[in-house]
């Protein structure tokens, strides 16, 4: 894994080698189909000694350990749960060594992570030392699980049940978060030291931040050229209840809307796009997409907003133009098309590389020829 990771001059490598993962994920969540709907199925493994290695040491795949409220070290032999958001996991190993190489580790950073499973904490033991690192999560069991088995692997950094958009205990040279933030905390600016770097993900887009801090109390920096997904940041032991808008989706269906038009461009899946979602996101944040395929190859591209706005969009192929129906105070598949024009025209959005300005108190600019937009404070 280690080889599949960096080249073995990295300083990772070694890290990589002899950090056992599989001591963080003996028990893991999959996803299954089963009788036409997504579930996550339990996979023990003391029970499949195979399946557990091949998880454990595939350098890009996250291993899902907890589900909704639902812990694999806590279910049931066997246990299906119904599709959720998935809470924690012990991220792939190739996405954390990337966070923690934009991070610019030297020998004496004093290092903020959150814990999760444990994992990326242990890398960063091996990297600097247990004293030099600390690791939070919002969940005390987490915490629990992840002190044992950090010492099972021979590490006792300092390890703290903390919302890491609040107050952080201590001050540190580097923070890195490997769950994504609706906008920055300015708590980390608060704890970040003087020239103190931090390493984080925008929720509901690919955007990787990074950003050195200013004497301003502020930070400057860019958007990493790698997109980057992480769960997002909860409160407690789940995500709250997403709104019930089953009407909405109903009128998205079937209804005609106030708009009847031809769009530009054939359909797209834009949660799998890391450019066009973000800057989405950024211009109409909280849109929800489906996308269904019926069984001659209609395929139809639903998006809805909290606000009431929602699109349909049905293409006979994958090649054409679609048919788009749109209701609501906003036009959501205009601005998807204005999106996607801006990229055949220029070849690029301008999230990609963005310059990155944050102010004290948390506000996210993001900048680039003669783009903008803002994230949080406002």
């Amino acid at each position: 894994m280690a080889d599949a990771t960096v080249r073995p001059e990295s300083r990772w490598h070694r890290a990589l080698a002899t950090t056992p993962r599989h001591l963080f994920v003996p028990r893991w969540w999959t996803p299954a189909e089963q009788d036409g709907t997504w579930v996550y199925e339990l996979c023990d493994g003391a029970g499949d000694p195979a399946a557990w290695m091949s998880s454990a040491y595939d350098h890009s795949l996250s291993v899902i350990t907890r589900v909704g409220p639902h812990h694999a070290d806590h279910a049931t032999p066997a246990a299906v749960v119904p599709e959720a958001w998935p809470t924690s996991s012990a991220t792939l190993p190739k996405l954390v060594v990337k966070m923690y190489q934009h991070a610019f580790l030297t020998d004496d950073s004093r290092l903020l992570v959150t814990c999760g499973s444990g994992y990326g904490t242990a890398l960063a033991c091996r990297r600097l030392s247990d004293e030099q690192v600390t690791s939070v999560d919002v969940d005390p069991y987490l915490i629990q699980a992840a002190r044992d088995r950090l010492a099972a692997a021979g590490h006792r950094p300092r390890l703290e049940v903390c919302d890491v958009t609040a107050a952080l205990p201590g001050i540190y040279d580097r923070i890195v978060s490997t769950v994504s933030v609706p906008a920055i905390p300015a708590s980390w600016l608060t704890a970040l030291a003087p020239g103190g770097r931090m390493v984080t993900a925008l929720s509901g887009t690919g955007l990787l931040i990074v950003a050195d801090k200013t004497a301003d109390g502020g930070a400057t920096g860019r958007v990493a050229p790698e997109p980057a997904e992480f769960m997002s940041t909860r409160h407690g032991d789940d995500y709250p209840l997403a709104p019930d808008n089953a009407d909405l989706w109903a009128t998205a269906r079937k209804a005609d809307g106030e708009s009847v038009t031809t769009g530009r461009y054939p359909l797209m899946r834009v949660s799998r796009t890391w450019d066009v979602r973000s800057t989405l996101e950024l211009t109409v944040p909280g849109i929800e997409h489906r996308m269904e395929t019926a069984s001659d190859g209609t395929r139809t591209a639903y998006m809805l907003h909290p606000d009431g706005s929602w699109a349909r969009a049905t293409a006979s192929g994958a090649r054409q133009v679609p048919t788009v129906h749109q209701g609501g105070p906003r036009r959501l598949w205009d601005e998807l098309d204005r999106i996607r024009t801006w990229l055949v025209i220029d070849g690029d959005l301008p999230v990609a590389g963005a310059a990155v300005r944050i102010d004290p108190d948390g506000a996210c600019h993001l900048s680039r020829s003669g783009w903008s937009a803002t994230i949080g404070a406002q």
